[in-house]
C-alpha cells in the first residue's frame, strides 16, 4: 500500500509537470499569434511585451526544476535551525532564521509546519525544527545548509555595541517509510515528558511531548509542539527517519572523499551567508556573490534569489 501511495504521488506529480509545460506552449502560441496584429497596435504591443517577460520567468522556473532530479529532491524537507556563537544574539538570530523560512515556504506555496523548538534563556530560541511538506521542497530548502551570520547593533548590549552571531541550518529530507534505512522498533527508546515553554495549559500539564533514542546511534530526537503524544511521535519519527538517513549519506559521502583524498568542511565553519544590519544593510551570499540590500525583505522570507543562484551554480559545475 506504501508503495502504491508513492507512484501515485509520483505519477500525479510527473502529469502536473506535463500540464503546465502544455499551458506554456499554449500561451506561446497564443502570444505569436497576437504578435501579428501587435506592430499597428501600441497597446496590444506592450500587453505581448508583459505576457512575454511573464512566459519567460515561468519557463526559467520549470527548467529549473528540471534540475532537480537528485535522488531526494523530490521528497520533503526537514530545516532546523540551531544557535550557535554569540550568545542571546545568536538566540534570536536562530528564531529570525526559523521565521525566515516558515514566511519563505509559505509564500512558495509549501506546507510549513514548526515541528519543535527550544526556547532560549533571555530570548529567541536553541533549537527549532521545520517541516516543509511539497514537491521539491528537500530540492529547493537543501541550499540553505550552513553557517549564516549576523552583524547588527545588539539589541541585548546596555551599550547598544554591533555583535556578530551565528547560527547553523541543517536541511534533511523526509522520507516516507524504513525501507531505505535500518530502523526496527527494538533499537527505539521512547521517553515521553512534559512539554515546556509556550502552549497552554495542555501542553505543560500533560506528557504528551515524546524523546526518542536510536541505541545503536545514540542518536536523540523530541518533539513537543503538538498536542497529543501519538503526534509528537509520529513527528520525532520523522526527524530520527531523516537523522538515520543524513548519517547514512554522510558516512558514504566521507567514503568517497577518503578515497579521492579530499576533505569537505562542515558545521559552523562552513559559512554560507552574511546578513549585516550595521553599518549598512546587506544580505550576501559567499558561494554564489548573490547580494540582496533590502535586509528586511529577506528575513521576511524573500530567499528566492540565493536560492536560485545556488542552484544555478550547480547546473554549472555539473
Amino acid at each position: 500500500m506504501a508503495t502504491a501511495q508513492v507512484v501515485m504521488r509520483r505519477l500525479g506529480t510527473l502529469n502536473a509537470q506535463v500540464e503546465r509545460w502544455s499551458a506554456l506552449r499554449q500561451s506561446a502560441d497564443d502570444l505569436l499569434e497576437f504578435g501579428e496584429f501587435a506592430a499597428d497596435d501600441p497597446e496590444l504591443a506592450a500587453s505581448v511585451a508583459a505576457e512575454t517577460n511573464e512566459l519567460g520567468t515561468a519557463v526559467d522556473t520549470l527548467e529549473l526544476e528540471l534540475t532537480l532530479s537528485g535522488p531526494y529532491d523530490g521528497k520533503n524537507a526537514l530545516m532546523v535551525v540551531h544557535s550557535g556563537e554569540g550568545g542571546v544574539d545568536a538566540q534570536d538570530f536562530a528564531e529570525m532564521l526559523s521565521r525566515m523560512y516558515l514566511k519563505w515556504g509559505a509564500r512558495r506555496g509549501f506546507d510549513v509546519e514548526l515541528l519543535d523548538n527550544s526556547p532560549g534563556e533571555e530570548a529567541g530560541i536553541k533549537n527549532a525544527t521545520i517541516e516543509i511538506r511539497g514537491h521539491n521542497a528537500y530540492g529547493y530548502a537543501k541550499s540553505e545548509a550552513g553557517s549564516h551570520r549576523l552583524v547588527r547593533l545588539s539589541p541585548f548590549d546596555s551599550a547598544h555595541r554591533r555583535h556578530t552571531a551565528f547560527a547553523l541550518v541543517e536541511v534533511l529530507p523526509e522520507i516516507d517509510s524504513d525501507a531505505e534505512i535500518d530502523l526496527r522498533d527494538e533499537d527505539i527508546k521512547m521517553d515521553a515528558y512534559r512539554a515546556s515553554g509556550a502552549g497552554g495549559q495542555h501542553v505543560n500539564k500533560t506528557s504528551s511531548a515524546i524523546r526518542l533514542t536510536h541505541i545503536p546511534t545514540g542518536i536523540v530526537v523530541t518533539c513537543q509542539n503538538e498536542r497529543s503524544q501519538m503526534q509528537n511521535r509520529e513527528s520525532a519519527m520523522k526527524i530520527l527517519r531523516a537523522r538515520l538517513l543524513e548519517r547514512k549519506l554522510q558516512a558514504e559521502t566521507d567514503e568517497r572523499n577518503r578515497l579521492k583524498g579530499t576533505h569537505t568542511a562542515a558545521g559552523f565553519g562552513n559559512r554560507i551567508r552574511s546578513y549585516v544590519l550595521h553599518p549598512y544593510t546587506l544580505v550576501n551570499d559567499h558561494r554564489t556573490e548573490t547580494s540582496v540590500g533590502d535586509v528586511y525583505a529577506v528575513l521576511e522570507g524573500e530567499i528566492d534569489p540565493f536560492i536560485d543562484a545556488y542552484l544555478h551554480q550547480q547546473i554549472g559545475q555539473s
